[in-house]
């Protein structure tokens, strides 16, 4: 039954392949082991590698609801957890007779029916018929507080509301937690995960990542444009390309109706691998001879 979880490393790797996504062995042994030993599984590498791709391809492997926190600087559990719906309090209060039961109304309106429920305790308190994916992303962009409160949630899969008490998970989501590095995450978190790095791929399995997710690219295009890009992350850029954007110019090369590549329509679609303009300007000056190598490598 496809909705069940995968009994082995080997299966894994050929239900990844299935929704599309290359994987590698060590990262099917990551994935089999946090789903066996029901732990969150915390997921580091440049960004475009397929770290959040990763999470996404696993709620379609287990058939599961995806959950999704994107984190940022200043997030707190008013747009993670909870919050009360404060304009529905005060309009039920409003409404409320004076014969009515003051206290009793205070007490309802801290009932779940007036609770905002955000990704966390949606993916906590959940009723779903298989156990959600969990996809906390970009851990590293969130403050060092937001990361102390996650703890309580990665340890013992409960969050406490001080209005209602503690909501222990009933089924654990599968946690899926990635992170850029743009700053370290603290000991404490990662050590209530199982960790793994994706690095950028090898060129052959970049290639056959880009013949899977962008099926229209010719496979010269595709060969050309990942040794292309191979190429720019051998150069001194403030952000070299990853997989996303190897795949996004070789969509855009297909769209064009490019077979090949050449050095023109390089250069009018660099903005499809590169996101500044110091990298833009540095690499236009070295386009021909990078087609040239690419066309000869690959």
């Amino acid at each position: 039954m496809r909705g069940t979880p995968p009994d082995s490393i080997e299966a894994v790797i050929e239900r990844l392949g299935e929704q599309r996504y290359i994987g590698d062995r060590p990262l099917a042994t990551a994935i089999f082991l946090a789903l066996k030993l029901g732990k969150p599984l915390f997921i580091e590498g440049e960004a475009g590698v397929g770290k959040t791709e990763a999470a996404k391809v696993m709620a379609d492997v287990l058939r599961a609801r995806l959950i999704r926190l994107q984190c940022y600087e200043g997030i707190d559990a008013a747009h993670a957890v909870y919050e009360w719906n404060y304009p529905r309090q005060l309009l039920h209060i409003r409404l409320l007779n004076e014969a009515d039961d003051r206290q009793a109304a205070e007490k309802e309106i801290f009932s779940p029916e007036f609770l905002l429920r955000r990704p966390l305790l949606d993916a906590i308190d959940n009723e779903d018929e298989v156990p959600p994916v969990l996809l906390i992303d970009e851990i590293d962009r969130s403050d060092e507080e937001f990361e102390a409160f996650l703890l309580e949630l990665l340890s013992d899969f409960q969050i406490s509301i001080p209005e209602l008490g503690t909501i222990h998970a009933r089924q654990q989501p599968f946690v899926v937690i990635t992170s850029n590095r743009t700053r370290e995450v603290h000991d404490a978190l990662k050590r209530r995960c199982l960790y793994h790095w994706i690095d950028y791929p090898t060129v052959d399995k970049e290639i056959a990542i880009v013949r899977v997710r962008a099926p229209e690219a010719a496979e010269e295009l595709a060969r050309e444009v990942t040794a292309l890009v191979h190429g720019l992350r051998q150069m001194d850029l403030y952000k070299v390309p990853g997989v996303a954007e190897t795949l996004d110019w070789a969509r855009s090369l297909a769209a064009l109706g490019a077979s090949r590549i050449d050095a023109s329509l390089i250069d009018a679609t660099l903005g499809a691998a590169l996101k500044y303009q110091e990298d833009l300007e540095r690499v236009r000056q070295s386009v021909p001879e990078l087609v040239e190598k690419a066309q000869q490598s690959a």
